[in-house]
């Protein structure tokens, strides 16, 4: 179950995300603005090297998504599913007060935000997932277009399009909850993603934190497995 902080009492800064849980978030983000902008400029001469890019931006992609699943169980305590995917009433219970102006008091994801973290995702795996299969009817396509059928990977291609339209949806979404959040609420989700902090009550348990040294390795491995596959 995810942790609550108590209501009361002073604030007091307290560390509530990881260096490793930060740092996949925001790589994420320019890594998806990388893929999107060079698919879009893939024409022409520079067609190839946007596709490499495009290529190169999925493959660490991969390498992350990877990374996040592992550390979503062996990671901090705010990092990991079984602490932060409630149960969907939960999280009906927690946007059925969106309108209420009230203190974060949330160690970690509330549990609305745990489920968009779970279906984000989700739909990041199957963007990449589908990207490892597809063609452009040319001389690009993923590293396992090969082992698939033509018509098999023409239908993954075609996927990994709608896919990217789902998750551009799910990402304008999430902008619009931290604004909500930011404006109605009066709780900003966003300095704590960079500081790793904030401020919560002087009673509250402070999360248990992993060692970075498990999360360099565990970004090895992943990166490993990722360029393993890229390269079949």
């Amino acid at each position: 179950m995810a942790v609550r902080a108590k209501k009361s009492g002073m604030l007091l800064p307290m560390r509530v995300w990881d260096g490793a849980t930060r740092l996949f978030h925001w790589s994420i983000v320019l890594l998806m603005i990388v893929s999107y902008v060079s698919i879009s400029l893939a024409d022409g001469p520079r067609a190839n090297l946007c596709m490499r890019i495009h290529f190169a931006s999925g493959e660490t992609m991969l390498a992350l998504l990877l990374f996040r699943l592992i550390w979503g169980v062996i990671g901090s305590d705010t990092s990991r599913f079984a602490r932060f995917v409630r149960s969907p009433l939960a999280a009906f219970h927690h946007l059925r007060d969106i309108g209420k102006r009230e203190p974060d008091t949330e160690i970690g994801h509330n549990a609305a935000g745990g489920w968009m973290v779970l279906v984000l995702l989700l739909v990041l795996l199957a963007q990449v997932g589908t990207g490892l299969f597809a063609n452009d009817d040319g001389i690009n396509e993923g590293p396992l277009a090969k082992f698939a059928a033509k018509s098999t990977s023409d239908l993954l291609s075609g996927w990994h399009g709608l896919i990217f339209n789902v998750l551009a949806g799910l990402v304008v979404l999430h902008v619009i909850a931290v604004i909500a959040y930011a404006v109605v609420k009066g709780q900003n989700l966003v300095r704590p993603m960079f500081t790793g902090k904030k401020k919560l009550p002087a009673a509250a348990r402070a999360p248990r934190m992993a060692n970075p040294v498990l999360a360099l390795a565990v970004l090895v491995v992943s990166a490993g497995v990722a360029v393993f596959i890229s390269r079949l």
